[in-house]
């Protein structure tokens, strides 16, 4: 085997999808995907559900926040805090932000300074984005107890020689990206280097500014690096590194002084992570060692000021395995040690938690697969914890089309933040959050589904989901007392629908829709999720020309604030479209909020109205 041809091997079996582009098959069944079992497995194999987000979907969608591509998928919402920049949260089957997990390359890139520990996706650039794919539902098994879905993300990966592409785009709000991406690789060694630099004016955030009724802009640098050295057909290492730094304006704060509140506020914030790994593939057994560190860093301030400031880091070193015997059985198992730091000038501590995993694999012929695994935690303030997931898929050929079956029931738990903790036992807190002592959560999640895919192109997909968290942590909304502990269990359930349609005269119709019905423990309306949620595309690829075009309609219904009351509900369209003007250069625009739809997400904030970007990109 070539040492180029074992490193996509290798990558593939590991968390860092390098070569993704490589892992475009002819037949949807066959495309290969990592998420489900860290491990690479036809998607035909897979009882888990999963979508996938390719390059061309990212590049042809063109929004530079990459949470603006990922609400398209089933089951994905997000809420934005008043533009660019601004505090969001991203929801997998209605289940709280900080419960995903998201992975750049194999680095975890969980913001420990935030109270609830939890992703910041509204500093995550789509600039150098090669592929994601979100696995969705509680996944402790492969991701640690506490992942309630996790997102994949790989950045772009270079091939024989030289390539990469440059861009410079503008559009309203005066927003200005410029990004590059170069790589070179031959069968020794490899590298990737990202760059982007977003700016953009913003608008004004909050609907009750008028002192003063200004813009709220944001800037981000993210700087991307991957470097690969393949020591023997076997032996390959890998160092990945990113930095990212954002800056941002917004309404609603207080001064550091005398506590008045003020509309003059802005957030720093940077992330400096790196992740190094080894890995070692042989005929039967695979091994990878990695060690990952991160430290994130924010700061606001008020008319210029410092007013609050905190600081965090992870830490993670894991090893993952497998063992296979042929198609019939395989074992993945692993190891990971985790330490997390807060430290905001008034809590400082921090925490560890060690894991252990093992899943087996099987198969009868070429119809059945399916899993079953477990898993140890021993968490150094709540003890040990087992996680466990089990999942199946069988194949029934319908003719030259095929029908798949396909389920998973999987566990997990979440130890209260280290912020919620010290928050509680602070003189912050006041009773009855000061009376409370915060226990573990636990979750489980159950989905079922069906899936035809037929041989002219046509996929259809229907998937019927439940999940609970038992115990769930809140802040106190009422009292402001502190963090608070339901009693029973809070539920997320419901149906996801998905298809992909080709059209004549080249046109793809892409659309799925999710009903989502949440409650919290009380018998209350989670907030801000929407019980209807919807996604259709349609793209068309001009034959003899080198135009394309899309369309793409996203809707929300019936989303609740916490006293039940009903928010906005929308349709946001968007148009965009590419030209290449000659061998590798291209021009291309989009139209977001074509049909200049008011509304909000957030009670009190505003989101864009229409705004036309226009960009040239060259590629070699």
């Amino acid at each position: 085997m070539k040492p180029h041809a074992l490193a996509s091997a290798v990558a593939l079996l590991t968390t860092l999808p390098a070569w993704a582009d490589n892992n475009t098959a002819t037949h949807p069944l066959e495309e290969i995907v990592i998420s489900s079992s860290r491990i690479a497995m036809p998607l035909r194999e897979v009882g888990t559900s999963i979508s996938v987000v390719d390059a061309e979907e990212i590049r042809a969608r063109g929004f530079n926040s990459l949470q603006d591509i990922l609400r398209s998928q089933p089951s994905v919402a997000v809420s934005n805090n008043g533009g660019p920049g601004k505090v969001s949260s991203l929801r997998i089957r209605g289940e709280e932000a900080y419960r995903t997990r998201i992975l750049v390359d194999g680095i975890d890139i969980s913001d420990t300074s935030a109270p609830q520990v939890g992703p910041r996706v509204e500093q995550l650039l789509s600039s150098g984005v090669q592929r994601v794919e979100i696995l969705r539902g509680p996944q402790g098994l492969m991701y640690g107890a506490d992942a309630g879905g996790v997102i994949n993300i790989s950045t772009r990966a270079p091939g024989d020689g030289i390539g990469g592409d440059v861009s410079a785009e503008a559009g309203r709000y005066g927003s200005r990206q410029f990004a590059a991406n170069i790589g070179a690789g031959n069968d020794t060694v490899d590298g990737n280097l990202s760059l982007a630099d977003y700016r953009s004016d913003g608008f004004n955030s909050r609907t009750d500014d008028i002192d003063p009724a200004d813009d709220d802009g944001y800037d981000n640098t993210t700087v991307h690096g991957r470097a690969g050295w393949n020591i023997s057909e076997q032996l390959r290492l890998e160092l990945v590194a990113r930095d990212v730094e954002g800056d941002s304006a917004y309404d609603g704060c207080f001064t550091s002084d005398t506590f008045a509140p003020s509309n003059r506020c802005s957030d720093s914030y940077s992330q400096q992570s790196w992740r190094t790994a080894a890995s070692f593939r042989g005929e039967q057994l695979q091994h990878e060692l990695a060690y990952s560190h991160s430290e994130t860093e924010r700061q606001n301030f008020t008319a210029g000021l410092p007013s609050f400031g905190t600081e965090g880091s992870l830490s993670r070193v894991s090893y993952l395995g497998s063992y296979s015997t042929g198609d019939a059985l395989q074992l993945v198992y692993g190891v990971d040690h985790e330490e997390q730091e807060l430290d905001d000038g008034t809590f400082d501590t921090e925490r560890d938690q060690t894991g252990v995993y093992l899943e087996y694999q099987g198969r009868l012929g070429d119809s059945l697969y399916f899993t079953a695994g477990g898993r140890y935690d021993d968490n150094e303030d709540f003890g040990s914890h087992d996680s466990w997931r089990v999942s199946a898929a069988y194949m029934l050929p319908v003719g030259a089309s095929e029908l798949k079956f396909k389920s998973a029931w999987s566990t997990g738990f979440r130890a209260p933040s280290l912020y919620e903790i010290a928050y509680n036992r602070s003189f912050f807190a006041s009773p009855p959050a000061a009376d409370v002592s915060l226990r573990e959560e636990r979750s489980e999640g159950l989905d079922i589904g069906v899936a035809w895919y037929s041989a002219s192109g046509l996929v259809l997909e229907a998937i019927v989901f439940e999940q609970t968290v038992e115990n769930e942590i809140f802040f106190d909304l009422t009292n402001y007392s502190g963090y608070l502990q339901g009693s029973g269990d809070s539920d997320s359930s419901g149906v996801e629908l998905i298809a992909e349609v080709p059209l004549p005269m080249q046109l793809q119709l892409q659309g799925n829709y999710t009903y989502n019905d949440t409650e919290t423990a009380a018998g209350g309306h989670r907030v801000y999720r929407p019980r209807h949620l919807a996604n259709i595309g349609l793209q068309w690829q001009a034959p003899s020309a080198p135009l394309a075009l899309g369309l793409h309609l996203r809707a929300s219904r019936d989303a609740r604030e916490s006293d039940g009351s009903a928010l906005d509900n929308y349709e946001v369209l968007d148009l965009n479209a590419r030209y290449t003007l000659a061998a590798g250069l291209d021009v291309y625009g989009r139209i977001e909020n074509l049909l200049d739809q008011d509304y909000e997400e957030i009670p009190g904030y505003r989101t864009s109205a229409r705004a036309a970007h226009a960009g040239l990109r060259y590629s070699f």
